[in-house]
């Protein structure tokens, strides 16, 4: 795995006979090569035109072709890709590149509105030592990246919001928690989209349903989106 003495380096590794695993050093990374390698698979053209899916995780791109034989073009299509991006690449022998000047796309935020009345929202200032209005104000101030999903179907772990927002879980998680609840834990954001037992810090709600089975997709947030939190009740 990326080591934490180099932030930014990536290394790619075999993952089954028709599949290549980026690791990177952190979910912000992530987010930003699996968003240019489906732009990549988007503009068509080999190898990505043969790429069946690109699946983000807390530190890992996972990019699965459709054949065999697209693999020998693959990997340096990846090398290329993220050495556009200023990505370091560590090769297997070791050897480390980087270059390019790629500017990152700019992906517009989903505005979500939230009531900020959480039952954890003053545990969480007490934890920042920021007033219940300065969490919101740091919670609202600025756009979060979905960069994965997991624990339950539609929940997306948000990352990239204001560092001042880092706290633990709860010591004791709830047997449930209501859908629609805003909550933090570690350098996570998230909604929690069913009703689920939960032990992140609860700091509001929303009404927006973030999963439905009727709906295509089902779930509201997916890897690559960004999100943008509205206040509209609570702490000013």
């Amino acid at each position: 795995m990326p080591s934490e003495t180099e932030p930014g380096l990536v290394r790619v590794l075999p993952c089954g006979e028709t599949a290549l695993l980026v690791e990177v050093a952190d979910t912000l990374t992530a987010v930003a090569l699996a968003r240019q390698f489906d732009h990549l698979r988007a503009a068509g053209g080999p190898p990505w035109s043969d790429v069946h899916d690109v699946v983000t995780g807390e530190r890992t791109v996972l990019v699965i072709a459709g054949h065999l034989t697209t693999m020998t073009e693959l990997r340096p299509a990846i090398l290329e890709s993220v050495s556009a991006a200023r990505l370091p690449v560590l090769k297997l022998g070791g050897e480390l590149v980087t270059g390019g000047n790629r500017t990152p796309a700019i992906v517009a935020p989903l505005e979500i509105p939230v009531v900020y009345d959480g039952a954890d929202l003053l545990d969480v200032a007490a934890l920042t030592g920021l007033s219940p209005a300065q969490v919101v104000d740091a919670h609202t101030g600025a756009d979060w990246d979905v960069g994965f999903t997991g624990f339950a179907p539609g929940f997306a772990y948000l990352v990239g919001g204001d560092p001042r927002l880092v706290v633990p879980r709860r010591a004791e998680p709830r047997p449930r928690v209501a859908a629609g609840s805003v909550a933090l834990a570690g350098p996570y954001s998230g909604i929690y989209p069913t009703d689920s037992p939960g032990g992140w810090q609860l700091i509001g709600r929303t009404e927006v349903t973030l999963w439905d089975l009727h709906r295509d997709p089902p779930a509201v947030l997916r890897p690559g989106m960004r999100v943008r939190f509205r206040n509209v009740g609570g702490p000013p």
